[in-house]
């Protein structure tokens, strides 16, 4: 089994509901398949607004400084009909932000804690010195889902994954529960958003005698290396494929997520891999050193 969970092999298996030897809970931890997962349909909007979303998150990664009100004046251009109230809803739900420190729709509760950014001017130069998080929209053919992932920032390797079709903090503790039992980071990055500010999130983290570090409002580049990595799997893998069902978009990242961290050369990383780096077969610079 893969350090992604879901092995080659499980994939090909399928959930038995009538074995009465082990249960769906028992079959899905053999398979490395969060149960959750196992119910999950995608979440939904009309056929309209479903691409609506798809055109958004495809400009939002070429222009991530747009707004809802930019975003609306670029979908009018491509003659699209829609108002501001529409876009805006949409990027909300999306979890879309401009990048500039002003309104934000990866919504914070005024009763969790906020923590400092932690990052700013330091040099990452080992793995598990820093760990970073954050969630994205995946369109599906007929709904969406979201996508947690947790990466080691020096190596850029990703360290364990989680779909969800809401938005609700379970699944990225689930993701980070999983980490955790593999290896613990000096600090762990994310931005505001509920599921990070979390009491269950947060304490863990503290429980764990990690230091905790937030982006501030609206700067989504402070956690510039996951934020290329949605580039990379949207435009490498999602984009590339029609997904039709939540099992198939699993099996697909599954795929592309092994290849991301064993074979995919990383010109920042000098062309190694995010697994070799992260193992420290390859010593490369920390990444303020590398630019």
């Amino acid at each position: 089994m893969s350090e992604l969970g879901l092995s080659g092999e499980g994939l090909r298996c399928l959930v038995d509901r009538e074995d009465q030897a082990f249960s769906i809970r028992d079959q899905c931890e053999l398979l490395g398949l969060n149960r959750s997962t196992y119910y999950y349909t995608a979440a939904t909007e009309t056929e309209a607004n479903l691409e609506l979303m798809r055109v958004i998150d495809r400009q939002y990664l070429e222009t991530p400084f747009y707004g809802s009100r930019r975003m609306r004046e670029w979908l009018q251009v491509q003659g699209y009909a829609v108002n501001r109230k529409r876009v805006q809803r949409l990027m909300q739900v999306m979890g879309l932000e401009a990048i500039y420190p002003r309104r934000h729709t990866s919504m914070s509760s005024p009763g969790h804690r906020k923590y400092p950014y932690l990052l700013r001017g330091l040099q990452v130069d080992r793995p598990n010195q820093v760990w970073a998080s954050d969630i994205t929209y995946v369109p599906l053919a007929r709904g969406f889902m979201y996508l947690v992932a947790i990466i080691d920032w020096h190596s850029r390797c990703v360290l364990c994954w989680r779909l969800s079709n809401s938005l609700e903090s379970s699944f990225c503790i689930e993701a980070l529960e999983e980490a955790l039992s593999r290896g613990r980071p000096e600090i762990f990055n994310t931005d505001q958003g509920v599921q990070f500010t979390s009491v269950g999130f947060t304490e863990r983290l503290a429980g764990a005698g990690v230091r905790i570090s937030m982006d501030g409002k609206g700067r989504a580049l402070d956690n510039v290396f996951i934020e290329r990595l949605w580039w990379s799997v949207k435009y490498e893998h999602v984009y590339r494929h029609d997904h039709q069902t939540v099992r198939s978009l699993h099996q697909g990242l599954e795929s592309y997520l092994t290849f991301f961290n064993r074979e995919r050369l990383h010109q920042s990383l000098g062309y190694a891999t995010p697994w070799d780096v992260y193992r420290g077969k390859v010593v490369v610079p920390g990444p303020d050193a590398r630019g």
